[in-house]
């Protein structure tokens, strides 16, 4: 029965981060297009805030050309670093689906998966937060205002769907 969690614990796990990645890789998109404002997406299982919202977000700063490069050459910088977190992710998950239950290995399988992924998502946690910061470092300080603002409001829109309640816009 542990083994059960444990391996679901590290499927979850793995996927939460592999949304995290999306969420970040879509910030260097973001700098190579129109600064348009962007229509906010609908909250759903496939269009919520999390995958959307700061690419979203950077879409509505108005970034210069100058802020595009900077957070462009940002993610450019430790985007190869964020991958390879990921794909020891994926390793980590792929060993753990080729250990069978049955395996008398298969505890210290598991066991051993969930402290390798523990490091990674720490190292992963720790990369992201450096990243966001040299990004919000870029901003002026009436974008960093706004970005908080349309954060609280992603936020309480996330809130109201986890909820079931209805949008908030």
């Amino acid at each position: 029965m542990n083994s059960i969690r444990n391996l679901l614990a590290g499927t979850v796990v793995a996927a939460g981060a592999l949304l995290s990645a999306g969420a970040l890789f879509s910030l260097a998109s973001a700098a190579d297009t129109a600064t348009a404002p962007a229509t906010p997406p609908a909250d759903g299982p496939h269009g919520g805030w999390r995958h959307h919202h700061q690419h979203g977000f950077l879409k509505e700063l108005n970034l210069s050309e100058a802020q595009k490069a900077s957070i462009k050459a940002i993610m450019k910088t430790n985007g190869a670093q964020l991958k390879s977190y990921y794909d020891e992710l994926r390793a980590n998950s792929a060993k753990l689906r080729e250990t069978q239950p049955n395996d008398p290995n298969y505890s210290n399988v598991v066991s051993q998966t969930a402290s390798a992924n523990a490091s990674v998502h720490q190292q992963i946690d720790t990369l992201k937060g450096t990243i966001r910061q040299e990004v919000f470092a870029k901003l002026t300080s009436e974008q960093q205002t706004q970005l908080k603002a349309l954060e609280a409001q992603a936020e309480a829109r996330h809130a109201a769907h986890a909820a079931g309640a209805a949008p908030v816009t």
